[in-house]
């Protein structure tokens, strides 16, 4: 992937799993976000959340088991409340000030450029092994193993990322996803 060479493929950023714990406890308490994490294997992540860049196979196992064992429309929020979490942790602590400063003071346009640029270039941070590509305002991921139905994780992390950093006003569309056959998963930035 681009700008991620010296990255060892497959690994996403903590934040994965840290946020989708929280969220799920937030949403349905401790016991629904402990029985969800040991079901998976995966309890030890909860009670002692990873501090290093972890194998993809772990969020992918618990995004898969969230929407097994809970219905669709509250596996859906706590995706995406796990996913603008996983944002707003971005935003505080990944991005440096002075590049915050600069995508909000450039025209939107340009602004919303260099954002889908830095994307593409660490994506790896959130899709692991998947290939990122921007072609204007679309931000595609192939081979998008941490997918969910709807990719409300990856979608809420894009939505939030773009609303705080360039403009409340833009909105993430998602028209395709990898899970369901198609060659990519697909989000159109408009707005």
């Amino acid at each position: 992937m681009d700008g991620s060479a010296h990255i060892t493929q497959g690994v996403v950023g903590p934040n994965a799993v840290i946020q989708l714990g929280r969220a799920v406890e937030h949403h349905l308490g401790f016991d629904a976000a402990h029985d969800l994490f040991a079901g998976t294997g995966f309890a030890h992540l909860l009670l002692n959340p990873p501090q290093q860049m972890i194998d993809q196979a772990i969020p992918a196992a618990l995004f898969h088991a969230l929407w097994q064992v809970h219905p669709p429309d509250v596996a859906a929020k706590i995706a995406e409340t796990a996913g603008l979490w996983t944002a707003d942790y971005i935003i505080a602590n990944r991005i440096p000030r002075f590049a915050k400063t600069l995508l909000r003071l450039a025209p939107r346009r340009l602004g919303a450029a260099l954002l889908s640029k830095a994307i593409r270039k660490n994506a790896w941070t959130f899709a692991g092994s998947g290939r990122c590509h921007v072609v204007g305002h679309v931000i595609e991921i192939a081979d998008n193993l941490l997918t969910m139905p709807g990719s409300v994780w990856h979608k809420a992390v894009l939505q939030r990322l773009f609303n705080r950093l360039i403009d409340a006003d833009i909105i993430i569309t998602h028209n395709s996803c990898w899970r369901d056959g198609t060659p990519v998963c697909r989000f159109t930035v408009t707005g």
